[in-house]
């Protein structure tokens, strides 16, 4: 039996805030997909910048063993692109095919990732790359295939969300932007405009899950959503807090399959789980360098969590030397900020909300060297425990088993710095 194609939606800057996950923002056709599918509450990136967080998904790996430190367009590329998922994959006789978005490699140079077939567009927006990919699901495939289809929505252009920045499209009048941020006129306009970012995705999701429909695919095909990490506003996108590394990641498969049914899954999973499932879902050997699990227990029912701890990283965002190191279990997340490293005390993308920041004084406030913080009475991260004699047990804990994790991935930072770009 032929195994299943593989098709892979990312978007640009997207976590969480979408309608699946509750909040007031228009996206039917990812709530149906969600409703069929599997949808996983507590989904984390490795490293919530865009090169190394779809390093880490891509490789399996944390971000500084596949060597992506910081943007691919700032000089940084993986060690060795062979580990890229889509080799692997070649193994048990899939094609591949690249459409849109890819982010690990120089813009002019896909074709060091691999892939047997590259479409790509100067901007690799929604209404450009869909109706390739559209294409090429209409054609015949003897083999299956692993499909990357990179959508620039919802990332900023210029500021804004879209190409004539500057020009408000959202309706800020009834909208609330979600907690940390404040609610204020500009930020809500800011937020109007990424939720009209959000409606174009879904439409791009739409037209693809017609195709598949329509091509009679959609019963051979496990098709994954998700994005790179948190959306770009303040204290998101480039954090560590649940804000910025948390995103949206679903799975449905053909009907019968795990991956039906509209479950909703609560345990932490990593991007790095994703994988391992698709080894296990194409019969093919799982390459030893791999840091997740495969979720198909998981989703299958057969155990009700994967991790005890996950580990994040920050090394650099767009040359700003920024480096943190985390671990969260379900209740308790620990983060090391390297201040004395550090370039700058916050890394965020140029908008409505930064310069509403900015004009607040941001930048006169360092994050604290040491966080501890209580998932559970405290969910979006604002009192520190660090030096609460309360939680010292916890805190030590976590502090070895973090460190312990960076001597076993070979993290550079315990010898004093990171590596410059290649």
């Amino acid at each position: 039996m032929k195994p299943l194609n593989i098709i892979y939606i990312h978007s640009h800057d997207t976590g969480r805030y979408i309608q699946p996950y509750g909040y007031s923002v228009k996206s039917p056709a990812m709530q149906a997909f969600a409703e069929e599918g599997v949808l996983f509450r507590n989904a984390f990136c490795q490293s919530p910048t865009c090169s190394p967080s779809r390093a880490s998904l891509l490789t399996g790996q944390p971000a500084h063993c596949a060597g992506m430190y910081d943007l691919a367009h700032f000089g940084f590329r993986l060690n060795d692109y062979s580990e890229h998922i889509l080799h692997t994959l070649r193994r048990a006789g899939y094609k591949s095919a690249l459409f849109g978005f890819q982010h690990i490699t120089d813009w002019a140079a896909p074709e060091a990732i691999g892939y047997d077939e590259i479409n790509v567009t100067k901007d690799c927006r929604a209404l450009e790359v869909v109706p390739m990919a559209q294409a090429y699901l209409e054609r015949h495939h003897e083999a299956p295939f692993f499909l990357d289809i990179g959508i620039a929505e919802t990332h900023r252009l210029g500021g804004g969300f879209f190409s004539d920045a500057g020009k408000a499209l959202g309706d800020a009048r009834y909208c609330r932007p979600p907690a940390p941020l404040p609610d204020t006129l500009e930020i809500r306009q800011d937020y109007a405009d990424y939720a009209r970012a959000v409606e174009v995705y879904d439409q791009a999701v739409a037209n693809l899950m017609s195709t598949l429909e329509k091509t009679g695919l959609s019963e051979q095909t496990l098709v994954i959503i998700t994005t790179d990490h948190g959306s770009p506003f303040p204290n998101m996108k480039c954090s560590l807090s649940d804000q910025g590394t948390g995103v949206m990641l679903m799975m449905r498969g053909p009907t019968g399959s795990v991956f039906r049914g509209g479950k909703v899954i609560d345990a932490i999973v990593t991007q790095m789980d994703l994988f391992p499932t698709l080894c296990e879902l194409a019969g093919v050997e799982k390459p030893v360098w791999l840091a997740g699990k495969s979720l198909h227990p998981l989703v299958a029912g057969t155990v009700d969590r994967l991790h005890e701890s996950i580990f994040f990283e920050i090394n650099y965002h767009g040359g700003v030397c920024f480096p943190h190191r985390s671990i969260r279990t379900d209740r308790y997340k620990l983060i090391h900020f390297y201040r004395e490293l550090a370039a700058a005390p916050h890394c965020c993308d140029a908008g409505l909300s930064r310069e509403l920041f900015d004009a607040h004084d941001w930048g006169a406030y360092w994050e604290e060297d040491v966080q501890l913080y209580d998932l559970f009475f405290d969910p979006l991260e604002q009192r520190n425990l660090a030096e609460n004699p309360s939680v010292a047990d916890v805190k030590n804990n976590l502090t070895d088993r973090l460190v312990q994790w960076q001597k076993t991935t070979g993290d550079p930072l315990l010898e004093g710095g990171l590596p410059d770009r290649k």
